[in-house]
Order: C-alpha cells, then sequence, then structure tokens
C-alpha cells in the first residue's frame, strides 16, 4: 500500500497561498513560512504532516501527495480548511 510524508502551508486566501508559494521558490525555508504563516497546528512543527496513507486526508490533499511529483511544492491547493501549498517529503508505491 502506497505511504507518504509531506508536510503544508495552510492560509485563508488563494492571494496569500500563491505570495507564500514565490518566496519559497525564491528561495526562503518551507519550514520557516510554516511556523510564520500556517493556521495549522503542524505549522509549529514547520508543516510536517508524518506519514499517511491513502484516504486519510482530504481528497484534494490526497490527489496531489499521491499524483504529484516527489519534492516539489504544489499549490495552492483549495480544501474545506483553506489554501494549502503541499511539499512531498517521501512516497513509498
Amino acid at each position: 500500500m502506497a505511504r507518504a510524508s509531506a508536510r503544508h502551508i495552510l492560509v485563508a486566501s488563494e492571494a496569500e497561498c500563491v505570495k507564500l508559494k514565490s518566496e519559497i521558490e525564491g528561495g526562503k525555508d518551507f519550514e520557516a513560512i510554516a511556523k510564520q504563516h500556517s493556521q495549522c497546528p503542524s505549522g509549529k512543527q514547520g508543516g510536517a504532516l508524518g506519514e499517511f496513507g491513502p484516504g486519510q486526508m482530504v481528497p484534494e490533499f490526497d490527489k496531489v501527495v499521491f499524483q504529484g511529483e516527489v519534492g516539489k511544492v504544489h499549490g495552492p491547493v483549495k480544501t474545506q480548511f483553506g489554501y494549502h501549498l503541499v511539499e512531498i517529503t517521501k512516497r513509498v508505491d
């Protein structure tokens, strides 16, 4: 069964999500941005969500984590919680 590890940043608006993504792509540290901006409790751990399998996260999140490129920052990904930047840190199919 597939397993993945990821970290994310959750914010309220798509505009803020896009701005933070460009900062990360410009060289800013994902973990530092997560600690400063993420509205998810995981922000305190730099956005780390640990390891999980398909179906443990909301469908929009699952799709990115189990189909997206590992090591790349994906997003904005809209869910009922807000807008996410998602970085897949590891995946085992």
